[in-house]
C-alpha cells in the first residue's frame, strides 16, 4: 500500500478548537512503537496500540519504504506474544506517544504529543500526490515537516536509544 502522508509541527495542543467543536476526536490511542531494523530508506517496527477508551491493546508489525511525502507501507496485526517476544530480543525503549484521531472541516488528522520529549505533529493522509501537493494547511498546523527527517519516528526513536 502507498502512503501519503503530510505532517506538520504543532506549536501547541489545538485544546481550544477541541472545545469549540472545530476538532471532532474520534479516538485516542497510546503506542509503543520499536524500531527493529532501520537504514536511510527502509524501516521494519512494531507497536503496541492502546485504546484509552477501552483499554484493549493491539499489536503491529509494520515495513515501510521511503522518505517524506510517498511511502510504501505493509502493516499487518501480530499476537501479544510475538510482540513480547521481540520487545525482549531487542531490549530497546519505546518510542511513546499518545494519538488523538479527529475530524477537522471533513478532513481525517493525527495528532502525535511525544512523552519523551516536547513534540507535537499533526498528519494528514492523502489519495493522491496531487491532493497532498495542493492540500493549503492552515496557520495553527504550524511547519511543513514531511521531508525533515529529524521529526521522522524512526530518527527520534534512534536518538532515544543513545540516551
Amino acid at each position: 500500500m502507498l502512503e501519503i502522508e503530510r505532517k506538520f509541527l504543532l506549536p501547541h495542543y489545538p485544546d481550544k478548537l477541541i472545545s469549540s467543536g472545530t476538532i471532532v476526536v474520534q479516538s485516542e490511542h497510546f503506542i509503543d512503537q520499536t524500531y527493529l531494523a532501520l537504514d536511510p530508506d527502509q524501516e521494519l517496527r512494531v507497536r503496541k496500540i492502546v485504546d484509552a477508551g477501552t483499554g484493549e491493546a493491539t499489536y503491529t508489525h509494520t515495513f515501510k519504504r521511503g522518505n517524506g511525502l510517498m511511502r510504501e507501507e505493509v502493516e499487518y496485526s501480530i499476537s501479544e506474544s510475538i510482540y513480547t517476544q521481540v520487545i525482549e530480543a531487542f531490549k530497546a525503549k519505546p518510542l511513546t506517544k499518545k494519538r488523538v484521531t479527529a475530524v477537522w472541516e471533513g478532513i481525517t488528522v493525527e495528532i502525535d504529543c511525544y512523552d519523551q520529549l516536547n513534540l507535537i505533529v499533526i498528519e494528514v493522509e492523502f489519495n493522491s500526490k496531487e491532493a497532498a501537493l495542493s492540500f493549503n494547511a492552515p496557520e495553527w498546523f504550524g511547519p511543513d515537516i514531511s521531508s525533515e527527517r529529524q521529526y521522522s519516528n524512526k530518527t527520534i526513536w534512534r536518538k532515544l536509544q543513545e540516551s
